[in-house]
């Protein structure tokens, strides 16, 4: 049989159109969600110093960083709310009045569909202990805070959110939640669950912006730990059993192969959050003149892309949107 040897690897001819035209990975604006924080107050534009760029709100700003974001093509956001009573039962959350329902009703009167919202419903930034359910002799108790998350769901519904999404990692939440909202006619509201939500060192910077630092002990009892990749796909798994429709894996770039295993093992949309600490890494190193903060932040987006993100929820969301418009990535 005759041998053929090839002198060198074949690769494509390529031009830029070309390399644009062929794309594995392809990347859209409207696959990206724009987190804000929201705190009481009348007036307020806070920028943040943990997290450079990115700007606190009260109820009645809100829509100035809502519309420069739509300017720049992001039209879907996760909303975070920064009350100044906290409590312990985190009665904030579920205010009809809270800081976050005022917020969601500013934006829709404003914007109507245009933007598409999406509520964080947890209760870690509205209590004073700063953990994400009731505490029962000295412990997060999972049970007695599920009736709250529902509650807290329903409030933030019937303000005008168009999505609920559950992050304090309570066992049960996702079915709790599709009940109190099926029972009162919430039928179509969809559930994005932090199914894969792994206790990391890179929140350091939302918690400062949120002021959720827990007061004692650590979150480790309801968060995952990062050693573990099986855990992730079972929690998914008993989530979308419970009808969460679509499913978040946080952080995202250390866990890039959890979402290609999420993205290989379910047929539900896979969100990614490129955390406030991977955001800070990127703005600080850019900075510092070590990296190019810009192109370091489109290998970045592309790269969770590439493990099979759908969705990918990050601060740089106006940036990369323009950057997807100017054909920059996409």
């Amino acid at each position: 049989m005759e041998v053929i040897e090839f002198s060198r690897t074949r690769r494509l001819r390529s031009t830029p159109v070309l390399r644009r035209l062929v794309r594995e990975t392809r990347v859209s604006a409207a696959a990206l969600v724009y987190p804000l924080f929201i705190r009481d107050g009348q007036g307020v534009r806070e920028e943040l110093t943990s997290m450079p760029g990115q700007i606190r709100y009260s109820p009645d700003t809100i829509c100035e960083g809502i519309e420069a974001a739509l300017s720049d093509g992001v039209s879907s956001f996760l909303l975070f709310g920064i009350p100044d009573f906290k409590d312990a039962c985190g009665s904030g959350a579920y205010a009809p009045d809270g800081v976050v329902q005022q917020a969601l009703a500013n934006i829709k009167r404003a914007f109507a569909s245009d933007a598409y919202l999406i509520t964080d419903v947890c209760l870690c930034e509205y209590t004073d202990h700063g953990h994400c359910g009731l505490i029962v002799d000295d412990a997060v108790d999972n049970d007695s805070t599920l009736p709250l998350l529902a509650q807290t769901a329903l409030s933030q519904l019937a303000a005008g959110s168009d999505m609920v999404a559950p992050s304090g990692m309570m066992d049960g939440t996702i079915a709790a939640l599709r009940s109190a909202l099926d029972s009162q006619g919430f039928v179509s509201a969809p559930i994005l669950s932090y199914a894969a939500k792994y206790a990391s060192a890179f929140y350091g910077p939302f918690r400062d912006a949120a002021g959720s630092t827990p007061q004692f002990g650590d979150r480790r009892a309801y968060q995952m730990d990062y050693h573990n990749s099986r855990e992730a796909l079972h929690r998914i798994a008993t989530e979308i059993e419970q009808e969460a429709d679509a499913i978040i894996v946080k952080p995202a770039q250390p866990c890039l192969d959890i979402i290609r295993q999420a993205r290989d093992s379910f047929d539900v949309p896979v969100a990614a959050y490129q955390v406030s600490g991977e955001y800070a890494m990127i703005k600080a190193a850019g900075a510092a003149d070590m990296i190019d903060e810009h192109l370091v932040m489109l290998e970045s987006a592309v790269g969770i892309f590439r493990a099979g993100a759908d969705i990918l929820i990050s601060y740089f969301g106006p940036q990369l949107a323009l950057a997807i418009h100017r054909g920059e990535i996409g």
